[in-house]
Formats: C-alpha cells, structure tokens, sequence
C-alpha cells in the first residue's frame, strides 16, 4: 500500500567520507568511479550540484581521526587497500559546497575527544553563518584505540565514560550557542560605534569535571544557533544520548522489524526526558543497486560483489569490532560475545538470531547486508516498509561514487516522488526547517540545548 501524499517524504541523505574508500571496500578500482579523486574539489562540487537537482536533503560525511589498526594486529592492510586512509576533514570542504547550491543540508561529523568545545563552538557557528543555516553536526564520541593515541591517550575510554564526556561536552557547546549573546545583542549602531550591546552578551564560566570554559562565545548568533543534531549511538547509553540530545539518529538496523524496535524504545526515552516523539528523525543506513528488472539488478548486485576486496571487508569490522578478524574461526558462532567499541551492532546482529548461531563471517559481511536490489518500484516498496517500521529517511551509501547517487536519482527518484516518499521541490528555510516543517530556526524549548543556564553577569 503507497503512502498518501499528505505524509511527510522520507529524507535522503547521501552519505559518505572525504576519502578514498568508506563501506565498500575495493569499488574505488571501478573504471566508473570517480573515488580516487577524492583529493579534488571538482568532484565534491559536481556531487552536491548533482544532489540538489535530485532534490536530496543532505551531504552527511562520516569521519575518522585513526586508521582501522585491529587487522593482521595494525594498520597496514588498512593504508594498503586504502581503507579510509588517505582521508581528509569534511569540515573544511562544507564552505566550498555551500557555494554551488543552494537549499542542501551539509552535515560533517565531529568527535568529542578531538576538539575542545570552545574551538567546536566557533567552527560550527561559522559554518552555519556561511551555509546560511543549511550545517548539521553528527556527534561522535571516539571508539577506536588508533584515534585514541593520535590523541595523546592509550585507548579509547570505557563506553560509559565516553558518553559521559559527550554529555558535559555538549552542555558547553549549548551554553555558548544558546546563551553566551542575547537575540538582540548585535545592534550594528554606525553613529554610536557600537556594533554589540555588551550588556547582552555574556560570559558562560562553565566549571565541571572535563572541561573549564569561561566565554563569552566569540561568534554572534548564527541562523540556527545550534547546528541540526545527529548521533548514531545503538547501545543503551547511546540511544538515551539520542533521546536527549538528538534530532536525527542514523541507525543500522538488519530489518524493517528491527528498527521498529529502536525507534519505539527511543522515541519512549525522548518523552520520559520531556521531548516529544517526533523530535527525532530516524535514519537507516542502505545501500541501492537498480535495475531495469530484477534479474538485472541482481546481476549488477553480483558484479559487485566482484569488485569488492574481501581483505578490506574483514578489516573495516576487525577495525569497528575491535577483534582481529584474521585471527578468528570466521564459522564460530558469535554466542554472549561482547565488546567496549561497538555494542549496538554486536547486539543487533545477536538479536536477529536468538538462537545465537549467527557467526562472525556474517558479522563482517554487516555492512553488505543493507543493500537493497532491484527494479525502482521494488526499491520504492522496501522503502514504504521501513517507512511503516518508524523510518524517516536513508542514510543513502554509495557503492561508486558519484555513479550510485546518479543512478538513484535518475530511476528510483521519480517513483519514490510519485508514491510521496521523497520531496519534489524543497522547503525554505534552515536546515531544521525543512526537516521539520512548521517549526522554526532554533531547537524547540524543550531540548536540552534551550533549557542550559548560565549566571548572566557579564
């Protein structure tokens, strides 16, 4: 059954990193992809105008501080196969992408253990000045022992106390976004001299256990104030994370039945920390391959899995696991198996075989398992039922870049648009307006951003 038109589309994001290889590993050889040219604006230009013709939402780039480091016991399959190493800072290029366009979300992520939140503050603030209101922050909170000691530490810290940091880390952030400058603070007064009211900008003297910033925020007000929020936590700490804090949470779910059950605990969390249910927007992560009919998408599908480097594969989830895939019995069951780096896709995996006789070769192949083949009808009836699952958009990865957002724009894009499931035109505004129509620029009053204090002295 296609859902009406009076329903709000999905959102498409494509998603990505400023890098040679992201997901699927080995692609970058394709004599179609354009990947390893990652070092040159052209292609990141010629992909954001391509996305906004087809009407995509965001540009969401996903980033690393540390090389995948598990694998063989280091990082050099990693550098060998060009898994996600070279890579570069996203941040620096959403400026660029703001220039050729003008309506497209520009989302790049930002670790809590890479940047104090001062600097965080001000670079995001810019940001959204120069996009206009169109920037998003993915908050990620570190997981990996190569980020880690590229950052002065010896491992990356327990998955409680991380999530602690994140917390404290993000009470700064809002102080400064929300409450260092008045709304009417900057007064621009030619005659006078004065370009701020200084009585209305203020210091935020943030004291706690991490971090000791006494502000003021050195940026004026931008258009959202606070960026759009993502986060991508599966644990239990990391989906109370997004119930708090978050305004859209990518999630990786195996099924449609899957994700229904993290968007309902979530959304349940969100109301019992007094935000309402539709605060959060979920976003699950697929992958396309399209056809003229099924059997030939099926055979593009198998063409991939040609392409694909299985060495680079097992490293990727060596790397996200934390176990060393390349010394492991790739047919054991994964059983009660834990780990401090990745709970939520462990458990997730675990879950879908109660039984408990899923194995790690299936574990490594995760990031293969959300792939969607077929014609774009059958694409368009998959996405009306994640949709009923509590789905509000795709996190679209590519397989050949810029070949799969091409494709899905072309052939998938005008079905989803006349089943209602994808925007024909977009809404005015920030990047909070046109994800969340009706609303304003600015977080609602009741997030946590907006209810932060600060003693206003000066």
């Amino acid at each position: 059954m296609s859902l009406t038109h009076g329903r709000r589309p999905l959102v498409f994001n494509a998603f990505l990193t400023n890098t040679v290889s992201h997901i699927h590993h080995g692609m970058w050889r394709h004599p179609d992809s354009r990947q390893a040219r990652y070092t040159e604006l052209e292609l990141w230009l010629d992909l954001a105008r391509t996305l906004e013709r087809g009407h995509f939402d965001a540009i969401f780039f996903a980033d690393t501080l540390g090389p995948m480091d598990v694998h063989e016991g280091g990082w050099k399959t990693s550098v060998r196969q060009g898994l996600q190493i070279p890579s570069g800072d996203p941040v620096v290029l959403l400026p660029a992408l703001a220039t050729v366009t003008e309506h497209l979300g520009l989302v790049a992520t930002s670790s809590v253990a890479a940047e104090h939140p001062f600097v965080h503050a001000r670079r995001f603030s810019t940001l959204d000045h120069l996009t206009g209101g169109r920037v998003g922050w993915n908050i990620v909170t570190g997981t990996r022992r190569s980020e880690a000691r590229n950052l002065g530490h010896d491992d990356a810290a327990p998955h409680a106390e991380r999530y602690a940091a994140a917390q404290e880390y993000a009470e700064v952030v809002y102080k400064l976004w929300e409450r260092s400058w008045e709304d009417d603070a900057v007064i621009r007064d030619r005659e006078s001299g004065r370009y701020s009211d200084e009585t209305r900008v203020h210091a935020i003297d943030h004291v706690g256990p991490r971090y000791r910033v006494a502000g003021p925020h050195l940026a004026e007000p931008s258009p959202q104030r606070t960026p759009l929020i993502f986060q991508a936590g599966s644990s239990p700490a990391g989906r109370d994370f997004a119930a708090r804090h978050a305004e859209g949470t990518f999630i990786a779910a195996h099924d449609p039945h899957s994700a229904a059950e993290v968007t309902a605990d979530v959304r349940r969390r969100a109301v019992a920390h007094g935000r309402q249910a539709d605060d959060i927007l979920f976003i699950q992560g697929l992958t396309f391959v399209v056809g003229d009919t099924e059997t030939e998408a099926l055979a593009r599908s198998a063409e991939i899995d040609e392409w694909l480097s299985d060495e680079a594969m097992l490293a990727h989830m060596s790397g996200t696991i934390g176990v060393d895939f390349a010394a492991i019995d790739l047919d054991r069951p994964i059983g009660d198996f834990t780990t401090e780096r990745t709970q939520g896709i462990v458990a997730g995996l675990a879950a879908a075989a109660p039984d408990k006789s899923k194995t790690f070769r299936e574990l490594t192949r995760w990031a293969w398992s959300q792939r969607v083949v077929g014609t774009p009808e059958q694409v368009a009836d998959s996405l009306e039922r994640w949709r009923q699952a509590g789905v509000d958009g795709v996190n679209v990865i590519y397989i050949s870049l810029p070949g799969t957002y091409a494709d899905f724009i072309e052939h998938v894009a005008p079905v989803l648009r006349d089943r209602g499931l994808m925007q024909r035109e977009y809404r005015p505004g920030t990047l909070r307006e046109k994800l969340f129509p009706g609303r304003g620029p600015r977080l609602p009053r009741r997030h946590p951003a907006r209810q932060v204090t600060i003693a206003a002295a000066g």
